[in-house]
């Protein structure tokens, strides 16, 4: 089924970002391994960082009220509600930068938490110069994230992306996605119909290198399209480039004819706001064809398989 191409993303209502974002780093390490705590923490005073130290892990309102921006955190501390905890602090702290340091995990382990809202994870034993730099790597790319504010929020087809929430609305309805999966819809979003290449988005998304044969970009953005479009049935918002990668531009899903033919005049250019018809500078001509979608469930239905297998 052919797509009708609307103007492309505005952004609207001005807003800013949350000042406790900015400044230096206020890390809390939340670990009961003395021996690792204090050797951390003589590095954290010898540069100067900001910290709490816990030993215990506290309510979530409490660790709110503590207005860090970062934690290393020990999971096996909570036992098996470290996972409830990992997800519930995210959601509740979503600029939080969360570097998992534990002992020795499983590949099903690190891809869980890594889904429910850590951003590094790093085994123990481990040396605290690399467990900082993480850190650093971490609230570096939440600034850079957090910076985008400014611009304001971004309407997209029936999206409202809203970096302040770090969430994509359609009608008001919340898409649910998660912090990581935000960042790659407002990463790629911005690129304003430029194809971002998966090493690219990994790069800024994760902070450094992708490794040789890592799916981890393609399983968000196949999570992100699925939300987008669940919330959003009429519109269709993420295009792939096989061998390349991806594109964010909306397009309207159009209805057939009578005779199963595409209407005609529902097609149009692609253009931005207050500037006429035609691609922008640097803009690919789109039209996502049914043998495209049909190929990307293809895909999708087997790294299905492959991630369902580590969970």
């Amino acid at each position: 089924m052919r797509r009708r191409k609307l103007p492309y993303a505005h952004r609207v209502d001005r807003y800013h970002a949350n000042p406790s974002d900015s400044g230096p780093i206020r890390l809390a390490v939340l670990d009961s391994d003395s021996g690792f705590v204090q050797v951390l923490v003589n590095r954290l005073e010898g540069i100067g960082w900001q910290y709490r130290r816990l030993e215990a892990a506290p309510r979530i309102e409490e660790f709110v009220a503590m207005r860090v921006n970062a934690v290393v955190v020990d999971l096996a501390l909570m036992g098996p509600s470290a996972w409830e905890f990992l997800e519930r602090l995210s959601a509740a702290m979503p600029g939080l930068g969360v570097v998992v340091c534990t002992g020795r995990s499983t590949v099903a382990q690190r891809v869980r938490g890594l889904r429910m809202g850590a951003d590094d994870w790093v085994t123990k034993p481990c040396h605290p110069e690399e467990v900082l730099a993480r850190v650093e790597a971490v609230v570096r790319r939440r600034k850079q994230a957090t910076s985008r504010i400014d611009e304001g929020p971004m309407a997209a087809g029936e999206l409202e992306i809203r970096a302040d929430q770090f969430q994509a609305f359609a009608g008001g309805r919340s898409a649910d996605l998660t912090r990581r999966e935000f960042e790659v819809l407002q990463l790629i979003a911005h690129a304003e119909g430029r194809v971002l290449q998966r090493e690219e988005i990994y790069q800024q998304v994760w902070g450094y290198a992708m490794a040789h044969g890592d799916r981890s970009v393609d399983v968000f953005i196949r999570k992100v399209r699925q939300k987008l479009e669940a919330a959003s049935p009429g519109w269709h918002y993420i295009h792939t480039h096989f061998g390349v990668g991806y594109r964010f531009d909306p397009e309207v899903r159009t209805e057939k004819d009578p005779a199963g033919m595409p209407n005609p005049s529902s097609s149009s250019r692609l253009g931005h706001e207050g500037g006429g018809p035609g691609n922008a500078p640097g803009q690919q001509a789109a039209g996502a064809s049914a043998d495209e979608g049909a190929a990307e469930q293809g895909i999708d239905s087997v790294l299905d398989k492959m991630r369902s297998s580590l969970a």
